[in-house]
């Protein structure tokens, strides 16, 4: 930092664009609200419908009611399932339960499953890069379950084993870092130099545009604010990207009243980025905080342009309510 006594730097923050909300979550979380509109509370959801606190509490206000199991829900309601996407075998314990469901899956997630599906129809294994436990693993390799093996990481290649070397092919969870994926497909392809590669890059357009812009600023940031929350798995790769872009410090808060006034030790740049699933309120209340500490100028840091939008869930356009009825009085008439 050379001498003290010399005029401080100009203090500024870079904020990043894009960052925030991606289409899939955008759509799931106006799902619920659409469907707690539409057919009153209570409406049960499978798992957080996106992983991140504060709109989970915001729902669970308005009247969602957020279970881990299918089991959990009273027959004769309506379930949705979050946009990580399930295994099929919950959309038949929704069918044994007698609920109304709604699949809020975000439609990239769907694409992975579609792939996973189709490449087990030919007979190949498939090797899905991914996080062990996160949610949307968990949907995608229960599409075939038979013919998928988890790729935690490049550390873990060297435990794979395959029936066939010669039908191999890699898919990947939507929401993981691009470079360490990478990094586990070239291992795995000296491995087995027949990998096949998946028809479209499975990382989603809004995983790789946060962390392209992180990295644009990771590399002039000494100290990066990412709002997301712990299980969150994109918000905490934008951590990693921008401590490997070069920022001294990077940290993830779920709400500005988190950040320690310590980070700010000789720091005359901050970045601000957010995960996919954080609503932009959060940003401007970290953007109120750094503003309250001197850090007043904002610049923007652009790495992509986004314009993409999905269309809700078909199942709001019926009446679900009477369908969930329907489902618990046929239950009664089997065995009336």
């Amino acid at each position: 930092m050379g001498n003290m006594s010399a005029s401080p730097a100009r203090r500024r923050v870079l904020l990043a664009a894009p960052r925030g909300y991606c289409a899939g979550v955008d759509r799931a979380v106006i799902a619920v609200e659409k469907a707690l509109e539409q057919y009153g509370a209570p409406v049960y959801v499978r798992h957080e419908i996106v992983h991140n606190k504060y709109v989970v509490q915001t729902l669970e206000k308005k009247g969602a009611i957020f279970v881990e199991r299918t089991e959990e829900v009273p027959p004769g309601n309506i379930v949705m399932f979050s946009a990580h996407g399930v295994a099929p075998v919950v959309h038949e314990e929704a069918e044994r339960g007698r609920l109304a469901t709604i699949d809020a899956t975000c439609p990239l997630v769907t694409k992975v499953h579609k792939e996973a599906v189709r490449f087990a129809k030919d007979d190949y294994d498939i090797l899905l890069i991914g996080h062990e436990g996160h949610e949307e693993v968990i949907g995608t390799s229960g599409e075939a379950p038979e013919h998928i093996t988890l790729v935690d990481g490049p550390e873990d290649v060297a435990n794979v084993e395959v029936r066939d070397p010669s039908k191999v092919v890699w898919l990947s969870q939507t929401t993981l870092s691009v470079d360490e994926t990478m990094e586990t497909v070239d291992a795995l392809k000296g491995k087995f130099p027949q990998l096949l590669s998946p028809p479209s890059d499975d990382i989603c357009y809004a995983t790789q545009n946060r962390q392209l812009a992180v990295k644009q600023m990771g590399a002039e940031a000494d100290l990066v604010i990412v709002v997301g929350s712990r299980n969150s798995s994109n918000s905490k790769r934008l951590v990693e990207v921008a401590k490997l872009a070069g920022a001294r410090a990077a940290y993830l808060v779920d709400f500005a009243d988190e950040i320690d006034e310590v980070w700010l030790e000789g720091v005359s740049t901050v970045g601000v980025t957010s995960g996919a699933s954080v609503p932009e309120v959060l940003v401007e209340q970290v953007l109120e905080w750094l503003t309250g500490h001197g850090f007043e100028d904002v610049e923007i840091v652009k790495a992509a342009e986004e314009s993409i939008a999905f269309s809700l869930p078909k199942e709001l356009r019926r009446d679900l309510r009477e369908e969930a009825a329907a489902l618990v009085a046929e239950r009664k008439g089997a065995t009336g």
